[in-house]
């Protein structure tokens, strides 16, 4: 039998092992690690709202007001006013007929996915979709097709095989994609994947996780800036931990749907409530966000992603920057460069990305000032693919 520290040293001899890193600091443009100051471009506080004085206000209000913790999962006696009021909140925000939430990003995926699609059914997911819908599906019982990412000649392939597959079942087919990809930065072709999906009679489920805040009339989504957020698109999910600032998961869909899943969602009824504060604090996040200052951060976020993406040569499509590197090797050393330089960027591997694939994955905020964009562009240069020595 393999020992754990057998496993930990395979890893290690494949530059693939992880480790934690501790922050001694409010998430910010600016981070302590180790009792060292470094410029942070690796986190996903794209609006800069994390440690914002206003969502502490309103995080330390819902304690003052409904206490520290829920007491319980939200269908015993957890539901309390913020829940519910969330839910209310970010469906108007996403023009949805109603709205769940969850503990997690993750815990709407794997819940959403393996309530509603199961034996009989098929999902059609994009090869690069993040690891919880991969694992939701998984966990459905429903036979999975995966698409090479973003390619709709082969999605359209999978959904005319779908239609006679599920055909004597009356089964559901679900595609499966994301409107900003976590680790390379790109959009989905939505028009073409709704105009897919509808021909062939499937359900669309779309994480706008990367896009929520970011993309879109108010910060509203991919979705929303294309002009669908009238139910063309079924399922909508999407988190609470990234442009919003604090965490959490949500899903929009018809009230039927969120209704079937308060009754099948194992991640929903079997996990206590999230602390009301935290729904307190997202409903201030959403305001923020859909009113005037959210129109400024954005403003300045995405100058910031245009001035990057044009210095090292990518498409600025979303607050994700990546500089593929493609050795675990070259993109470590890279990295620990960089952190000596004072740049917190980490190297990111297989599994979370392709083998070959390994790269520096560059994230924006609003709040990084113009002087940190032009140190990042200088510090980064040397290790773009054509550079000297690269």
């Amino acid at each position: 039998m393999r020992s754990p520290e057998e496993e930990l040293g395979e890893l290690e001899a494949r530059q693939l092992r992880r480790r934690l890193r501790r922050i001694d600091s409010p998430q910010g443009t600016h981070v302590t690690v180790e009792g060292r100051e470094f410029l942070n471009f690796s986190s996903n506080d794209y609006l800069g709202l994390a440690n914002d004085s206003r969502l502490k206000a309103a995080f330390i209000d819902g304690v003052e007001r409904f206490g520290a913790g829920s007491g319980a999962s939200r269908l015993v006696c957890g539901t309390m006013g913020p829940h519910a009021e969330l839910e209310e909140s970010i469906a108007a925000f996403k023009r949805s007929e109603a709205a769940l939430t969850f503990s997690s990003g993750y815990a709407t995926s794997v819940g959403t996915l393996s309530a509603l699609m199961g034996k009989g059914d098929v999902i059609i997911l994009d090869k690069l979709c993040h690891a919880s819908l991969i694992d939701g599906a998984r966990l459905s019982g429903a036979t999975l097709r995966v698409f090479p990412h973003n390619d709709i000649g082969k999605l359209e392939s999978h959904l005319q095989w779908a239609e006679k597959e599920v055909a004597s079942a009356n089964g559901r087919i679900l595609v499966v994609t994301e409107s900003v990809f976590s680790m390379d930065g790109d959009r989905a072709p939505l028009a073409e994947i709704v105009a897919l999906k509808e021909r062939h009679g499937a359900w669309l489920l779309l994480d706008e996780a990367h896009a929520f805040g970011v993309i879109g009339p108010q910060g509203s989504g991919l979705a929303a800036e294309l002009g669908w957020d009238d139910g063309r698109i079924d399922l909508q999910m999407g988190t609470f931990s990234k442009a919003a600032g604090l965490s959490g998961g949500y899903l929009c869909a018809r009230r039927a749907v969120t209704d079937l899943l308060i009754n099948r969602a194992r991640s929903f009824i079997y996990s206590t409530a999230p602390t009301p504060a935290l729904a307190v604090a997202a409903m201030e996040s959403i305001a923020l966000i859909s009113g005037e200052e959210g129109e400024r951060r954005r403003e300045r976020l995405w100058q910031s992603v245009r001035l990057v993406a044009e210095a090292i040569g990518v498409t600025a499509g979303s607050a994700i920057l990546p500089i593929i590197l493609g050795s675990n090797e070259a993109t470590l050393e890279a990295s620990e460069a960089l952190k000596e330089n004072g740049f917190l960027i980490p190297a990111i591997r297989y599994p979370t990305v392709p083998k070959g694939q390994a790269r520096l994955r560059v994230t924006l905020s609003a709040a990084h000032q113009a002087e940190d964009v032009a140190c990042l562009t200088e510090a980064v240069r040397p290790f773009l693919p054509g550079a000297p020595g690269e």
